[in-house]
């Protein structure tokens, strides 16, 4: 039996700052689409993007599970999330795994 895909959690902020969520397999090629405005149409014309946050999730529906919780957040809680990861990152002590809620 093959190995499951890895899915990814990520975060794109446009120019204006808002910030776009989503799931994929391959990180690289879901930005390249998106910046060739082949992705989700809430980014079309909203260029440049810029990759904020990415996380490997494991599988399709703990990736699901992610990205609703942070979808949910409003803007603040969500750049607020967004802080806390990068303070983890540079800290050595960052968990892939912790809550988005």
């Amino acid at each position: 039996m093959a190995e499951a895909s890895r899915w990814h959690l990520y975060v794109i902020e446009t120019a204006a700052g808002a910030l776009y969520t989503g799931i994929t397999t391959d990180v690289t090629r879901r930005l390249d689409e998106h910046r060739a405005g082949r992705g989700a149409k809430a980014l079309r014309g909203k260029g440049p993007l810029h990759l904020v946050y990415h996380e490997c999730v494991g599988v399709h529906g703990e990736a699901l599970r992610r990205e609703a919780a942070l979808k949910r957040l409003t803007a603040a809680a969500k750049r607020r999330w967004l802080a806390e990861r990068r303070t983890d990152e540079e800290a050595g002590t960052f968990s892939p795994s912790g809550s988005a809620e």
